[in-house]
């Protein structure tokens, strides 16, 4: 493979990309102050190039996403020649495609018996727009048309669309598009790290999804539409919660008759070391919501699948269901997707994830030594290393997010890309991850950490 590819005039293209390209989840005053974008130019297996020749080790799987590793030529195969046998249709008005029904069929037979019917999407922000809208109506179909209210999670991120932010707990995102929207609601994320204190995470795990009981009771039990959690909440810093707080979560719903969603963006096909993240943690949502993973990121897509329990009652007593996307269940898309979820079972990627996960624990474990880091955690191929100023209290640096920016940067600049949740370092790497590259990212952390600790040591 070539360092830098041919025919890339990198200063023109950082150039046009600042005259032209307004980025996503940017400071772009920042940005444009510290000269622009790096500019990606290619990748293979678990490591992406910039324009620059330089090689790095892709620690966050592009967005969460990659999961087969890059520079499948199957992908490629597969979308070229499903673009000359149909590169377009729609699924409205009673139609179909042969890649889009293959695919519904695929995704139904990798999750539980419940689940045979499934809804496309592009992303997962519209997905999880689309479960909110289903669920409102599916309330009123069945007389109930004051349950509308949806409990999440605060730090739970579930897009970026205008209803899936209001469902998401971050406040800044909320901030910038006015007053929430009416009927969403947030409870304490169980993130036993900064709110467990002197508690065992049994303890906590229990008290954390206590919170949702009690917020059903201030609102009226018959007005909760549904509970929304992803099984471990990626981008709030890959948040694991512990072990009593699904089972109790589960009881609580059913107690009260209020459905499930799993937000399995991230957790799906295979990250935390089982097909869907609900299985690892042990409960039994009514619907799910998926996007990254079913694609590997090769292409844009998102779909949600239903409980049959749902969907015979939403048959029965509805008429049109008015929703839905022009490349929802994108012949092109879907035949990517198909090809992704097929790779994953006959290299057998989930299994290969359980396998690579203890190894991974105890590379991350082997972090715990340095000055600045509180505690290591993963599950699968999914980790964080929590940033703290002092080790026993937890107490953290000031300036929330400084620390973690400072350490992201010296990472990339050192060949690894890793996240930065705030103070929390995240790695989600490829399934196809080697032990000797686990080894190497281990290995870049720990020098990312190390120039991290030499410009705050003097704070501590």
């Amino acid at each position: 493979m070539n360092v830098v590819p041919k025919n890339i005039n990198l200063e023109e293209i950082v150039k046009a990309d600042i005259a032209h390209h307004f980025h996503p989840f940017t400071d772009h005053k920042a940005f444009h102050a510290n000269g622009g974008p790096r500019v990606m130019t290619h990748a293979d297996g678990v490591y992406i190039w910039d324009g620059k020749g330089n090689k790095i080790l892709d620690g966050m799987a592009g967005l969460w996403c990659v999961n087969i590793g890059y520079g499948r030529k199957e992908l490629a195969e597969v979308a070229y020649k499903q673009m000359q046998d149909l590169p377009f249709y729609n699924t409205f008005f009673k139609t179909t495609t042969v890649p889009t029904t293959m695919l519904a069929e695929k995704i139904s037979s990798v999750l539980p018996e419940r689940f045979k019917h499934i809804f496309f999407a592009n992303s997962g922000s519209e997905t999880n727009d689309t479960i909110v809208r289903f669920i409102r109506h599916y309330w009123k179909l069945m007389g109930k048309p004051y349950r509308q209210h949806i409990i999440a999670r605060r730090r739970g991120y579930h897009g970026s669309t205008w209803v899936a932010s209001n469902l998401g707990g971050f406040p800044a995102m909320h901030g910038q598009g006015g007053d929430l929207l009416p009927g969403f609601h947030h409870i304490q994320q169980p993130y036993w790290y900064d709110f467990g204190g002197d508690k065992t995470p049994e303890e906590f795990g229990l008290e954390a999804a206590q919170e949702l009981e009690k917020k059903i009771l201030e609102l009226g039990p018959d007005n909760v539409a549904a509970f929304y959690g992803e099984p471990l909440q990626g981008a709030a810093g890959v948040l694991i919660p512990p072990s009593t707080y699904w089972p109790e979560i589960q009881r609580i719903c059913k107690k009260y008759g209020v459905l499930i969603v799993a937000d399995e963006v991230i957790c799906g096909f295979g990250r935390t070391g089982n097909w869907f993240g609900f299985e690892t943690f042990g409960f039994d949502p009514d619907i799910v919501a998926m996007a990254k993973g079913l694609s590997s990121g090769y292409q844009p897509i998102g779909a949600a699948a239903f409980s049959e329990h749902l969907i015979k009652d939403f048959f029965a007593k509805g008429g049109e269901f008015y929703h839905g996307m022009t490349y929802a269940g994108h012949p092109v898309c879907s035949a990517v997707a198909l090809k992704n979820i097929e790779i994953i079972e006959d290299e057998k990627l989930v299994e290969r994830v359980a396998e690579l996960a203890p190894y991974f624990a105890a590379g991350l474990a082997s972090l715990n030594d340095h000055p600045i880091v509180g505690e290591t955690r993963s599950v699968g191929l999914i980790g964080a290393i929590e940033i703290a100023k002092n080790k026993k209290t937890r107490e953290r640096f000031h300036d929330c997010g400084r620390v973690g920016t400072i350490c992201r940067d010296h990472s990339i600049n050192n060949g690894l890309i890793m996240r930065a949740c705030w103070d929390t370092m995240v790695l989600s790497p490829p399934f196809i991850i080697s032990k000797k590259e686990i080894d190497e990212m281990i290995r870049l952390v720990r020098l990312a950490l190390d120039k991290t600790y030499a410009d705050v040591k003097a704070e501590m």
